[in-house]
């Protein structure tokens, strides 16, 4: 049986038809206004015979099935989408259930039964990159709640000696995304962090405030992994260094094994790469329809 998905990001929209990972078809176009994007993906759908379709969306969201704007993307600072009917817009133009939450938690799910996560109970998705956010599996559940984790605004300490930089967020300014999403290392450095040099001082300040936000999850949801994505994580050198700025920041007071003799298995990247959140929108839609 065969799903649709929509990995629905800042950025870009990542549109799939499949079952997994083995007969996974997908295409991408960049996010533009609401109508143009849904077009584009309604058009990929058309005629395919999906039974359902799961999306994941940036947000915030509204994830309450009671809710009048259930499926709607709300306070979003992106132009064009805030108050925008999503799931809506997607399910009566294809005709089909539609599955929607939040584009980490479809990683989230994606990395549960396919990649990073297999075998776990509790552990949490992070994307860095246009923006940071994160989805949390626990007891083999994703984490939702009064609408669903925001922790990419949670707050860090801000060392404005060593980091002058006021952050970028709309709403917080200096919040974790404020501070450490790729738009804040390109206006702190005035280059994109793609363009960065490995040796530059910024991944030293990038792994800190990576970790000053790791040791805040870790210390209250206490998950098994964590598993890191988007474009900011795919500096080769970041990893090691934020492992080792974790292990300095909680500074020993969280004793066990696996963090003192396996970090390396503790921060890792996503198992499935580019396609979690897409593939993860496959496994929503799934749900969804038995």
């Amino acid at each position: 049986m065969r799903y649709g998905a929509i990995e629905a990001g800042g950025t870009k929209f990542v549109c799939g038809i499949g079952a997994g990972p083995d007969d996974l078809q997908k295409t991408e176009f960049p996010t533009t206004m609401p109508e143009q994007t849904v077009e584009r993906a309604v058009a990929f759908f058309r005629g395919s015979g999906v039974r359902a379709i799961g999306i994941g969306s940036f947000g915030p969201v509204d994830l309450r099935p009671e809710s009048s704007t259930f499926g709607h993307i709300t306070s979003t600072p992106k132009l064009g989408w805030r108050d925008f009917d999503l799931a809506g817009a997607i399910g009566r133009a294809v005709g089909v259930p539609v599955a929607f939450d939040t584009d980490v938690n479809a990683a989230a799910l994606g990395e549960a039964r396919w990649g990073a996560g297999r075998g776990l109970s509790d552990f949490v998705y992070i994307t860095i990159g246009t923006g940071i956010g994160g989805g949390a599996v626990v007891g083999g559940r994703l984490l939702h709640g009064l609408v669903h984790p925001e922790m990419g605004h949670i707050f860090l300490p801000h060392d404005r000696t060593r980091d002058p930089f006021a952050g970028v967020c709309p709403y917080h300014g200096d919040c974790f995304e404020g501070l450490a999403a790729g738009p804040a290392i390109q206006s702190r450095w005035n280059t994109p962090a793609s363009m960065l040099s490995a040796d530059h001082a910024g991944w030293a300040l990038e792994a800190n405030y990576i970790a000053l936000g790791l040791a805040n999850l870790v210390t209250t949801l206490s998950p098994q992994r964590f598993i890191l994505g988007g474009g900011v994580m795919k500096q080769a050198q970041l990893f090691p260094l934020v492992r080792a700025e974790l292990l300095r920041v909680l500074n020993g007071y969280v004793q066990s094994p696996v963090l003192l003799e396996a970090i390396d298995e503790y921060v890792v990247p996503p198992a499935l790469e580019d396609r979690a959140g897409v593939l993860g929108a496959i496994a929503l839609a799934a749900q969804s329809y038995t």
